[in-house]
């Protein structure tokens, strides 16, 4: 059965791509409690934001249609969950899909290329912290690539007139080898 869907491609998020970013997420934050903020940043300070993950070799990635390279659908990245040593394997994950673009699969396209980084790079865990237990489609869409539900904030956050939870998911992206296991070469 075919895509109902055009297929997309997951690229690096480049600095040119950030007003597409930036208009992306503050849609999201004046419309829906997915993510806390209160205020849309503004350009500067996502790009500050960009320049922090990818300076470290982090993945943020954006998917795009194959016909048109330059258009942003939606975006994901990642960053180390504490900036602790021991929080060294674990990390947090985003994703944000332009809301003429939702439930079309950018958001997962974004997100499973960004996954995909972080097991290459050794990560052991990916942790989402999700705004809003009424967040079906995040919920959704994290869940299809492989997150299960570890727990809930109660009442964490507020926005909206309302207290909002926040749900936790997590994934393991690589398994640490048992003591005394033969590593390949």
């Amino acid at each position: 059965m075919a895509s109902k869907h055009p297929p997309l491609i997951a690229r690096p998020c480049f600095q040119q791509d950030l007003r597409y970013v930036q208009l992306i997420y503050s849609h999201h934050v004046l419309t829906g409690a997915g993510s806390f903020e209160i205020a849309p940043p503004s350009l500067e300070e996502m790009t500050e934001r960009w320049t922090r993950i990818v300076d470290r070799g982090w993945p943020f990635m954006v998917a795009s249609p194959p016909e048109d390279l330059s258009r942003v659908l939606a975006f994901a990245y990642a960053s180390q969950y504490r900036d602790r040593e021991a929080y060294a394997k674990t990390f947090e994950v985003s994703v944000y899909a332009g809301p003429t673009t939702m439930r079309r699969g950018a958001g997962s396209v974004a997100l499973a290329e960004v996954l995909n980084s972080l097991r290459t790079d050794g990560v052991r865990e990916a942790l989402a912290f999700i705004g809003d237990s009424y967040n079906a489609a995040s919920i959704g869409l994290h869940r299809k690539l492989g997150f299960e539900h570890v727990g809930t904030l109660r009442e964490a956050g507020e926005k909206f007139g309302k207290l909002l939870d926040v749900v936790v998911m997590q994934r393991t992206l690589t398994r640490p080898k048992p003591p005394g296991e033969a590593t390949q070469s």
